[in-house]
């Protein structure tokens, strides 16, 4: 009789040192421990991710593509400064890829993904937490679902390449305007259900209330119109 095989024991996933990197600068970015315009040392960082200079300069590279920061030569890295601009240019962006998408969902009367239904409870817990960061994260994903719901695979690709910049400027928006925690899960309530009764037109009517512009930010981007 054979000998079975012992099954091969599974290897613990191991990070690389350049996507620690990465992540690490990234989340002190969207924690705001980096101010924006501020310059960061790839010395100081290693000593901080606890690794070689190598991994941060690789992390760096990947954050200037993702609009985190600017490498200029001779001065290093920059945390980029959120303007006015980019602000409404982002939300132009998202209106016309999730209108696109809303409409198509209500053509197919596909109703909500159920995706974007579970995140509800844990933006709200979030929320809750005061935890800004998690709930930008949160909300992408809300977002990104209904996306991908419509069954538009460039149009979902496209949706999900603004995810770090969306993800910052909705960190950047709870952060000066806390207040507007109960609108936007209300909104996203309403979203829910105009999905689920397919129509198209209360969709994109509270798709446009929920990505207006926020007084208390552009009066914060004020100053910062140039890119």
């Amino acid at each position: 009789m054979p000998v079975p095989t012992p099954p091969i024991a599974a290897r613990p996933v191991r990070t690389s040192a350049g996507q620690r990197a990465y992540e690490w600068i990234r989340d002190a970015i969207l924690r705001g421990d980096f101010a924006e315009g501020e310059f960061i040392d790839e010395v100081a960082l290693s000593e901080r991710v606890n690794t070689s200079r190598t991994p941060v300069r690789e992390a760096l590279q990947r954050l200037q593509v993702e609009r985190y920061i600017d490498l200029l030569p001779r001065r290093g890295a920059q945390v980029r400064v959120v303007t006015a601009t980019e602000m409404r240019e982002i939300y132009q962006a998202r209106i016309l890829l999730e209108s696109d998408a809303l409409r198509g969902i209500c053509r197919r009367h596909a109703g909500a993904p159920d995706a974007a239904v579970a995140l509800i409870a844990e933006m709200e817990q979030a929320g809750k937490a005061q935890d800004w960061n998690t709930f930008a994260q949160l909300d992408h994903r809300f977002h990104a679902a209904i996306v991908r719901h419509h069954g538009n695979a460039v149009i979902a690709d496209l949706y999900d390449a603004l995810r770090p910049r969306q993800v910052r400027l909705g960190t950047r928006t709870m952060m000066e305007a806390p207040g507007r925690l109960a609108t936007i899960e209300s909104e996203h309530q309403q979203l829910i259900a105009a999905i689920c009764a397919a129509d198209a037109d209360t969709c994109v009517s509270v798709l446009l209330t929920h990505l207006r512009e926020v007084p208390e930010l552009v009066s914060a981007f004020g100053g910062n119109q140039s890119r």
